[in-house]
């Protein structure tokens, strides 16, 4: 394995490149300690050893200071890890042990998620933004079966605060207010039966 370049990312880091595709970032002081230079190739067994000493423990403390802050899904760790310069070895490590401790739990992340934002988003709006995070559809479809979405409150609760009135409010304006609702993720169909209207016109 031959060391391409060595990018600095800021006074402290670096971005170390490979000739087999590899990217992992190092301390300057670490870079001077695997002598890593830019054209030469890795002594034997070293860059094992800057996973194991180095890039592993890295990664996992990387992830639990992720984690502090808010629950994540696996893809959104494999994610940030990888933003991180980590090599696919470290992730996986990271990854691995994250399971193990269940630290990282999309079963229990989606639960939560629908738990927390199933009384106000649509059930296609929690669906697309699960999938943004790594989660399977048919997980999430699963989760939004034992705990399913009341829609009809979310729209009535936006037309009362929208001043939504049957006979009095325009043409024009329902349309407007059924368009806002329609981008949030509800049909067409459940919005109008909510909103008392056979006409979509």
């Amino acid at each position: 394995m031959r060391v391409e370049a060595i990018v600095q990312l800021d006074k402290r880091r670096s971005r170390v490149l490979t000739d087999e595709g590899l990217t992992f970032a190092l301390y300057r002081g670490e870079l001077k300690k695997y002598d890593l230079r830019e054209g030469e190739e890795l002594a034997p067994g070293v860059y094992d050893r800057i996973l194991r000493e180095v890039l592993f423990k890295r990664a996992r403390e990387r992830c639990l200071y992720l984690l502090k802050a808010k629950d994540r899904t696996e893809q959104e760790i494999r994610r940030k890890l990888k933003e991180g310069f980590y090599p696919p070895e470290a992730v996986e490590s990271a990854v691995e042990f994250l399971k193990e401790y269940r630290f990282v739990d999309d079963e229990k992340y989606c639960r939560g998620y629908i738990g927390d934002y199933g009384g106000k988003k649509s059930r296609k709006q929690l669906e697309f933004e699960l999938g943004n995070r790594g989660i399977p559809r048919e997980m999430a479809a699963c989760f939004l079966e034992e705990n399913p979405v009341d829609e009809e409150s979310q729209i009535l609760r936006y037309l009362r605060k929208k001043g939504y009135e049957k006979e009095a409010t325009p043409p024009k304006e329902k349309a407007k207010m059924a368009s806002a609702l329609a981008r949030k993720g509800f049909s067409f169909d459940e919005i109008y039966r909510v909103m008392g209207e056979s006409d979509y016109s």
